[in-house]
């Protein structure tokens, strides 16, 4: 009989965790979309801190012709 009540137990947070998610995906859903759409445009090659930094001239940049 132990099994069942856990197996009930089981069934249940799982339906309360699966309602959960779905409350806060319809709830956001306007900013969900957005950050979506954004991570679908963005390079994942990039790097923006890079792209801030300028190369200095002590040699540690890499050069196209080496």
């Amino acid at each position: 009989m132990a099994k069942s009540s856990s197996a009930k137990s089981a069934a249940i947070v799982f339906g309360a965790l699966a309602c959960g998610w779905l409350a806060i995906e319809l709830a956001l859903k306007p900013w969900l979309v957005k950050a979506r759409s954004a991570m679908d445009k963005s390079d994942p090659d990039r790097d923006p801190d890079d792209a801030d930094n300028k190369p200095s001239d002590d040699g540690d940049a890499k050069r196209d012709d080496e």
